[in-house]
């Protein structure tokens, strides 16, 4: 790692406790350099959770709305969330900052931490966890743990008028997204948006949450099913869940159905419009930075599945209010370029993969938990079973219990590993010292092996003394329940690859099908505002979007 990221990481991490303060950024530009002459005033990045590239090319043809207008720009089917923790926090850590997990330090959704002051070990990525929430239960949300700057904090280092804002259906979208030094930052929560702790909501976010309590109140239809969803609609038993003939009604009172519906991705799209109109965003002399994070499709594709009517629904949904989103910008004479991409893809539940020509999908061994691994393993070591091992499912980090004298801990470590090689879902595990050894992956992504994914999500002083990696179509989620019946996560390319799109106003469109990754989006974007950063500050590299003998990024590619 450069002398300049390593400066940029400290700085970083000292001002991660303040969320909203502005402390300088090492390698940033002075506040004196001007923005690109034809730099858009408002740069827009789209974060559509779970949004495969499968789910787009399985759509793509039905698109009216907002989705096809992207598609007539820079289109780059072939994008990469290269590492192989596919989750919701290291995916959005990604996008934005230009670095893997590798180097943001978010490896994972949640971790364990078997240091932290409190009976509870395992950390959510986007929580304080040095601090009790003044309800109990709850936690402090913090961006802390991102190691590393996002684009919008960098253009505020630039050009200090400018603004970061940022909304989502998550908080850990909206953080991971916005960064340390941000404006005003907006998540669901419960029954309505919310911020973090100190902050307040504003007169915008407050109107929204009014708006969506009327909603709540009196319930809502089913929506309509497209024409070109109706081969979609059966129903496919999970476990005690039926799902696959799903509409959305949503009754008086219930929040939740809100929530995991198409609704709340309009919801978070009006509060997006309220907030260019209550900041002035795209008006200043200097390029504002809006991130939005759409969930709605990840809590349909946990409690659905990606390929029944829901999800068709839901991409129908999507289409249509992001039309309407640009449709008001655009009214508002809005110079503005935007960014759509996913942090991961997913996957389908393996009962309705069985019917469909993939007979091999399977939910993963409860052997694989990290209990069991404990009760096979301690016996032959002489050790105690509980809490042997720690992890929070059957695949990703696993844990030895603190405290083993280094001897016993290589031996538990190797017997696990021994254990889960032999079994028949396991792809692979690696071990801490051997991921330590690997190099950081180059080359086109889709080439990468097993090791060097694993490797571009490991960060050492927060990853487990070993990665479980299990075979493609074994998902890591054994019992299905109501709200999850499918899941991500896995280092195979159908949770790996993402649509990555640019767009802007009189751009001439092109389609490039080579493998890109979404590090890559964070220096393009900063190119086209004239963001002058010094060399090797990113893991991506900028896209030309240009689809002349021109280029956007600078300097010839």
């Amino acid at each position: 790692m450069s002398l300049a990221r390593n400066a940029l990481l400290a700085l970083a991490l000292a001002g991660a406790t303040m969320p909203f303060s502005q402390p300088a950024l090492a390698g940033s530009p002075a506040p004196a350099a001007a923005p690109a002459a034809n730099a858009p005033r408002l740069v827009i990045a789209i974060a559509v959770d779970q949004f495969s590239a499968d789910l787009f090319a399985q759509y793509r043809a039905q698109f009216t709305g907002g989705l096809a207008r992207l598609a007539s720009g820079a289109v780059f089917p072939a994008g990469f969330q290269s590492h192989a923790a596919t989750e919701t926090c290291p995916g959005h850590s990604t996008i934005l900052t230009g670095m893997r997990p590798a180097h943001t330090g978010i490896i994972a959704n949640t971790w364990i931490d078997q240091s932290v002051a409190r009976a509870k070990k395992t950390v959510y990525c986007a929580e304080d966890e040095t601090r009790a929430a003044p309800v109990a239960g709850d936690y402090v949300a913090s961006v802390g743990h991102l190691l590393v700057p996002t684009l919008g904090e960098r253009i505020k280092a630039a050009w200090p008028t400018s603004r970061n804002i940022a909304v989502s259906g998550k908080d850990r979208a909206t953080l991971m997204m916005g960064g340390h030094r941000i404006d005003q930052a907006y998540w669901w929560k419960g029954k309505g948006f919310t911020t973090l702790e100190g902050a307040s909501l504003g007169k915008t976010a407050i109107e929204e949450n009014e708006a969506v309590d009327k909603v709540i109140a009196a319930g809502a239809p089913a929506y309509d099913l497209p024409g070109y969803c109706a081969p979609r609609e059966r129903a496919v038993t999970a476990g005690t869940v039926t799902v696959g003939t799903g509409r959305f009604a949503l009754s008086p009172g219930d929040a939740n159905g809100f929530r995991v519906s198409p609704r709340l991705d309009r919801a978070v799209l009006d509060l997006a419009t309220k907030l260019v109109d209550e900041q002035k965003l795209g008006q200043g002399k200097t390029p504002d930075m809006l991130a939005i994070s759409l969930s709605a499709n990840d809590f349909i594709g946990h409690g659905y599945g990606t390929e029944g009517s829901e999800m068709c629904i839901q991409v129908h949904q999507l289409d249509s209010a992001l039309g309407e989103f640009f449709a008001a910008l655009d009214r508002r004479g809005v110079d503005y370029a935007v960014v759509l991409t996913a942090d991961h893809g997913g996957f389908d539940m393996p009962e309705r993969l069985n019917q469909q020509a993939l007979p091999q999908a399977a939910r993963a061994d409860k052997a694989l938990l990290a209990d069991a691994l404990s009760e096979r393993i301690a016996p032959a070591l002489g050790l105690e079973a509980k809490g042997l091992f720690l992890s929070d499912g059957p695949a990703g980090d696993f844990w030895v219990r603190k405290g083993l004298p280094a001897a016993q801990k290589t031996a538990a470590v190797a017997a696990a590993k021994a254990d889960l090689l032999a079994r028949s879902q396991v792809a692979a595990v690696f071990t801490a010292e051997e991921l330590a050894a690997t190099p950081m992956p180059k080359g086109s992504p889709d080439t990468w092996s097993l090791i060097e994914r694993a490797r571009a999500s490991f960060y050492a002083p927060r990853s487990g003394d070993f990665v479980v990696l299990l075979k493609r179509a074994v998902v890591a989620l054994p019992v299905p329940g109501p709200g999850y019946v499918a899941t991500h996560g896995s280092p195979w390319d159908y949770d790996r690859r993402v649509p990555m799109l640019f767009w802007r106003k009189g751009m001439t469109g092109f389609e490039q099908p080579s493998p890109v990754e979404t590090v890559d989006i964070a220096p393009t974007l900063a190119a086209l505002v004239g963001l002058k950063l010094p060399a090797n500050t990113f893991d991506g590299r900028c896209l030309d979007l240009d689809a002349g003998p021109d280029t956007t990024c600078g300097v010839e590619p």
